[in-house]
């Protein structure tokens, strides 16, 4: 049909349908996992860290995320024989799972005054 019919029924049927499908959307949202307990995210940008310190339980997975534009930078823990992650270009992430109790001070390598603090409790 012309404007008059077709167009319209289509029309009617696409937004029925589109309604539909948000409604399925909406309510399958609960299902979904939820994020874990145990992951926690650090960002990096505008250079630091961000939360610059972080307490968490015994087994947590510490997730850092450059966000920068152009800037690289690593995790490193001088502490503990200089550990250090690989260089995180932007949009790359580093994980690492703390397991023991205690204080983690980190800084960026290549920007020394970037620093943070995991503190892991049991």
């Amino acid at each position: 049909m012309s404007a008059g019919g077709y167009d319209i029924l289509t029309a009617g049927w696409l937004r029925r349908a589109g309604a539909v499908l948000l409604a399925v959307c909406v309510a399958m949202v609960p299902l979904a996992p939820a994020a874990a307990d145990s992951d926690v995210e650090v960002v990096i940008g505008n250079m630091r860290f961000e939360p610059s310190a972080v307490t968490i339980k015994a087994g947590t997975t510490v997730t850092w995320v450059n966000r920068e534009k152009r800037t690289n930078h690593s995790v490193l823990f001088e502490q503990e024989n200089n550990l250090e992650s690989d260089r995180l270009f932007p949009g790359e992430t580093y994980r690492r799972t703390f397991d023991r109790p205690g204080a983690y001070p980190y800084r960026c390598g290549p920007h020394p005054e970037m620093r943070g603090l995991i503190e892991v409790i049991e």
